[in-house]
């Protein structure tokens, strides 16, 4: 091989273990980085610059035994000679040189993990409310903020300087990466457990990890899941969480056939899904349930255990399934739960029965954009008899739909609408 073919290798497997790195320990590096100072926003701007300076040594050197460790060394010092630049004061100094200290010290293949801290750290009362999940995606796991403004619906722009804000509240209030106490749980764990699901959701709509940027993100958020339990055993809602997270990853394998085309949940091959997962996943909600506190993350991992059990034994439970949503929607109303329920009620009561049900959610301008609406609806509507109508929301759903396997789905669905083509005239003279 010639030496620049050499280098190209070289750089392509540096570039390979930084990828890799990132997409593992971006939130336990920043973690630690902002743990002292705060400064989140810092702490990502130090790191980014290590992985810089990775994609120019480890193609040169060879990647380290431990890149974690290295990246968090060269970070450290960066934020060093940050700070002595600016010449911030002996005060921010010493917390870098304790940092130093207590990573040093330590194993250095074991670097110590504090992403739930800085999850907690992030759900502070100080912070605006609905700018903590948003701030959790890009800090604990690295989502840049046009990925999280699709995901809540807002311009990029906009998502940036909501994030850049929050992180300034962050430093300048002196805002504690810590678990809280016992008796604060209770306001801060419902932001974490949101932005645990919210991770898994946008992991979930990428199986085939085809998007580097949401690649592995569902099992970044089953890691984080298990730790919230861990910390937390006799927490109901971080059970049923981790509960729900299993019942769905444990389907994950089955959502694409062998062509990589996508396969609905009705025409899954249970044979396909992972057994021990399932298994865990019951136990889960079942050892939830002995608290008697029924909540929203139980009830969706109810219903995840009813799809699961209808799949393998072929017996409907379609009843219980709506019953179950009724129960959702009465403690956590909901547009797009509104919107499941009535795929549900359709197969109990019919199309039009499930039509009449999302009649009133026909103008909110949160299912505007929501490729789950439109396609449901589409169904309906074919099932219901009313073609032209389908036809404009499955094009409406084909136009929202990112996951070219789902959109070749919708449009096959569609185009099972149409009439068949009309032969053309031959002329045989």
């Amino acid at each position: 091989m010639s030496p620049s073919g050499r280098d190209r290798e070289a750089e392509n497997a540096a570039r390979e273990v930084a990828e890799a790195v990132a997409r593992r320990s971006y939130g336990k590096l920043v973690a630690l980085l902002a743990m002292r100072t705060r400064d989140v926003a810092a702490a990502e701007d130090v790191l980014a610059d290590a992985f810089a300076a990775a994609l120019v040594d480890w193609p040169k050197r060879g990647c380290p035994a431990n890149p974690e460790a290295w990246l968090m060394t060269v970070a450290r010092r960066r934020a060093i000679d940050a700070a002595r630049h600016r010449r911030v004061g002996d005060e921010l100094m010493n917390e870098f040189v304790l940092l130093a200290d207590e990573i040093d010290d330590k194993d250095p293949s074991a670097l110590p993990d504090r992403r739930l801290a800085l999850l907690f750290a992030c759900t502070h009362p100080a912070l605006e409310a609905t700018i903590c999940t948003p701030l959790m995606l890009q800090v604990v796991l690295g989502l840049d903020a046009k990925t999280i403004a699709s995901a809540f619906l807002t311009s990029p722009a906009a998502m940036g300087k909501r994030l850049a804000r929050a992180k300034n509240k962050i430093r300048d209030a002196g805002i504690p990466f810590c678990v809280p106490e016992r008796e604060e749980l209770p306001g801060r764990l419902a932001a974490v457990l949101e932005a645990v699901y919210a991770v898994f959701a946008e992991g979930w709509s990428d199986p085939v990890g085809g998007d580097t940027v949401r690649h592995d993100l569902a099992g970044e958020a089953l890691f984080l899941a298990q730790l919230l339990v861990e910390l937390l055993p006799e927490e109901p809602e971080a059970l049923g969480l981790l509960s729900l997270i299993l019942f769905a990853h444990a389907r994950r394998d089955a959502r694409r056939n062998a062509a990589g085309e996508y396969v609905p949940l009705s025409e899954q091959d249970p044979a396909k899904w992972n057994t021990p997962m399932l298994d865990a996943a019951d136990a889960l909600l079942l050892h939830a349930s002995t608290f008697n506190v029924i909540a929203r993350f139980q009830l969706e991992a109810a219903l995840q255990s009813a799809h699961v059990y209808r799949c393998r034994t072929g017996q409907p439970n379609w009843d219980e399934v709506v019953q179950l949503y009724d129960a959702l929607l009465a403690i956590a109303a909901s547009p797009v739960i509104a919107v499941n329920r009535a795929s549900a009620l359709a197969e109990c009561e019919g199309p039009q029965a499930a039509l009449d049900a999302l009649a009133p959610y026909a103008d909110d301008p949160r299912l505007s954009e929501y490729q789950p609406y439109w396609a449901t609806r589409a169904d309906l509507l074919a099932r219901a008899g009313s073609t032209d109508e389908a036809l404009s929301s499955y094009d409406i759903a084909i136009g929202l739909e990112r996951d070219p396997a789902v959109r070749r789905f919708l449009q096959h669905r569609r185009a099972e609408l149409l009439p068949p083509p009309c032969p053309q005239p031959r002329d045989f003279l």
